[in-house]
């Protein structure tokens, strides 16, 4: 693969403190894992040297930041690791790594084909043969597909009415809106037009590439931000205030990835890349805007999780706050750790049981406390608590929507 030309990092600061080990959830589950110090900062030096000093076994860090979050001297362990595998690493499955990568390509193949595309990704056989074929693991369920993408709905439904407003927001809906989850973007453009502002979509818009990226596919990664950065920039002088995300690592990879990974200048742009919540209550504290919250209804007990991107962000506290705005919802955020899916990592056959033996304790914590819902920003973190604790997960987004 091509090395990138990056910026070195600051990998000499390590203390060796091995902090970072103690939050790893790999290391915990995965004991063929040398952890966050040995593979990134102490492994960098001996790469730097020559490749072969390269570990295949930094396969399995999950990008989930945690070390970087733990770090007292601020090395991006993380995005050490990151970059050594986008220069040295190899893929296992190239067609499979392909297919789960590319997520515009599969969705606008799928989309049109929504109710069979669902009903075979349920069949038993089907997912034998993904198991056998493809290395997807058989346990592994799928979202679903929507029939009408979200874009579509935009211009057939809320287009016509976004020119009445004098301010105006860019929304980068990302994949899992765009093909399987249509409904958090028309709550999100619910919220923002009662609040005041109109909605653009851009129309450039690729998927964020964090799937390519944790996959090996960094040239296109790199091909897909410089159409989302164009697209930002021109949203941004054509008058959006701010350019808003409803998903919890689409707003780390635009934010922090694009440069620290593929050494993408984003110095312009990146501070008017919002999480939606994270805006929200920005706007509600200043009283630049007015949202009035009515119950749901009977009491809801919602369980709170903190997605680690979220974590890694700062910004779980934003969710949380806007959640209690809701009168009558019992809020109860969970301890904050790794779900274990890690995008597209919990898909794979030779990943499912690390990635599912990570999330035990997560799970265990929600069944112990039986919420009527749980809320999360991360729509994989949604597939992996909804496949494997059997309670429906909700964006904080559409709660806030529900109880406009």
């Amino acid at each position: 693969m091509q090395e990138l030309d990056l910026s070195p990092n600051d990998f000499e600061l390590c203390l060796k403190c091995n902090l970072c080990t103690t939050v790893c959830p790999m290391m915990a589950a995965n004991p063929h894992y040398p952890g966050p110090k040995q593979a990134g900062p102490d492994g960098e030096r001996y790469r730097l040297k020559d490749a072969a000093f390269y570990d295949l076994t930094l396969k399995y860090c999950l990008n989930c930041k945690r070390c970087e979050v733990a770090c007292p001297s601020d090395v991006r362990v993380g995005d050490i690791i990151q970059n050594a595998r986008i220069r040295f690493g190899r893929q296992h499955n190239p067609i499979r790594d392909f297919m789960l990568a590319n997520t515009d390509l599969v969705g606008s193949l799928a989309s049109p084909l929504a109710p069979v595309v669902n009903s075979a990704l349920g069949f038993k056989p089907v997912r034998l043969a993904l198991d056998s074929l493809m290395g997807v693991d058989r346990r592994r369920v799928f979202p679903s597909y929507s029939k009408e993408r979200f874009s579509s709905w935009f211009r057939k439904n809320a287009l016509p009415r976004q020119a009445r407003f004098a301010r105006k927001i860019a929304y980068f809906h990302g994949c899992y809106v765009e093909y399987n989850f249509p409904q958090l973007g028309k709550d999100l453009v619910r919220i923002l037009n009662e609040a005041g502002y109109g909605v653009e979509l851009l129309p450039e818009e690729k998927c964020c590439g964090v799937a390519l990226l944790s996959n090996g596919f960094s040239r296109q990664a790199r091909r897909q931000a410089e159409s989302n950065i164009s697209a930002f920039r021109k949203a941004l002088s054509g008058g959006a205030e701010a350019i808003l995300t409803t998903g919890s690592t689409c707003t780390l990879t635009l934010r922090e990835e694009y440069s620290n990974i593929l050494g993408m200048d984003v110095s312009d742009v990146a501070s008017c890349i919002h999480l939606a919540t994270e805006w929200l209550y920005g706007k509600l504290e200043s009283g630049e805007i007015s949202l009035k919250f009515k119950s749901l209804g009977k009491p809801l007990r919602v369980a709170y999780h903190s997605a680690c991107h979220m974590v890694k962000l700062g910004w779980s506290i934003f969710s949380i706050e806007m959640l209690r705005r809701i009168p009558g919802l019992q809020l109860t955020p969970l301890q904050p750790q790794c779900c274990g899916i890690a995008g597209t990592f919990g898909f794979k056959k030779e990943n499912y049981d690390y990635s599912q033996k990570i999330g035990l304790s997560l799970f265990d914590e929600i069944r112990e406390l039986n919420p009527d819902l749980v809320a999360t920003d991360c729509e994989t973190c949604k597939w992996q608590i909804e496949m494997s604790t059997q309670y429906s997960v909700l964006n904080p987004v559409s709660l806030l929507s529900a109880a406009l």
